[in-house]
């Protein structure tokens, strides 16, 4: 079903959370999203950026603190089938991935709109364009740019070796700097498909009992190429 409330995430992978945010450029936006985040509002959110610059990460870590607070939370993205059901008992409502509605996706998103500001509950949203650009109806575009709109930028690349040594380290998983710089010399720095390709490095590595290492790297993609390495 499209609906769902979100659950905590667990496992190796460290959770989405403010706290493991690295803000970079992005302070500002985090320091307002995270003050947001301490107090009750109906005003919508909307994160706008380039893919790997947080948004998702951040919306995350939103729908976790009202969960930690015994608050159900709904969560749809682009991609999710119709149709959408809206629950009262939400407290937060996700819409990721705007700039990827579809028409009937966009219909369910405006009718999320009114049952929210019927019962008083918070609309968080993300997009990679601003609300002006997205190719949406005008009544969407204007419910999302007429509350809080905060722009997120890339991570440097101190930045983005910071946050996969971090999380190299949450998983007991060694991390040298050659494999580092191989691996943003070859890859995009969005840092969703960066974890998902440190995430298959480790398993590759655990079922041949080897540490990382370039050589491990060319194997695993050689065997399975990027592309496979990057849908996991």
């Amino acid at each position: 079903m499209s609906m769902r409330q979100i659950p905590l995430a667990i496992g190796p992978t460290e959770a989405p959370s403010f706290d493991n945010f690295l803000p970079g450029m992005n302070a500002a936006a985090h320091a307002e999203l995270l003050a947001l985040s301490g107090s009750p509002a109906t005003l919508p959110l909307y994160l706008w950026g380039p893919a790997g610059s947080g948004k998702t990460h951040l919306l995350h870590a939103l729908a976790a603190r009202c969960q930690g607070s015994g608050h159900g939370v709904g969560w749809f993205d682009a991609a999710d089938p119709q149709p959408w059901f809206w629950l009262p008992e939400w407290r937060l409502v996700v819409i990721d991935r705007c700039e990827a509605l579809g028409e009937a996706a966009q219909q369910a998103s405006f009718a999320l709109f009114v049952e929210a500001a019927a019962h008083g509950t918070q609309v968080a949203a993300a997009g990679r364009l601003p609300p002006v650009d997205l190719p949406l109806r005008d009544d969407i575009k204007s419910r999302l740019a007429w509350g809080h709109v905060l722009a997120l930028q890339l991570l440097d690349d101190a930045q983005t070796r910071a946050v996969l040594q971090r999380q190299a380290q949450h998983r007991g998983m060694p991390l040298p700097d050659e494999v580092l710089s191989y691996l943003l010399s070859r890859f995009d720095r969005d840092l969703a498909h960066l974890m998902r390709l440190l995430d298959a490095l480790d398993d590759y590595a655990l079922v041949r009992s080897r540490h990382l290492s370039v050589p491990l790297v060319r194997a695993m993609l050689a065997e399975q190429g990027p592309g496979e390495a990057l849908s996991r």
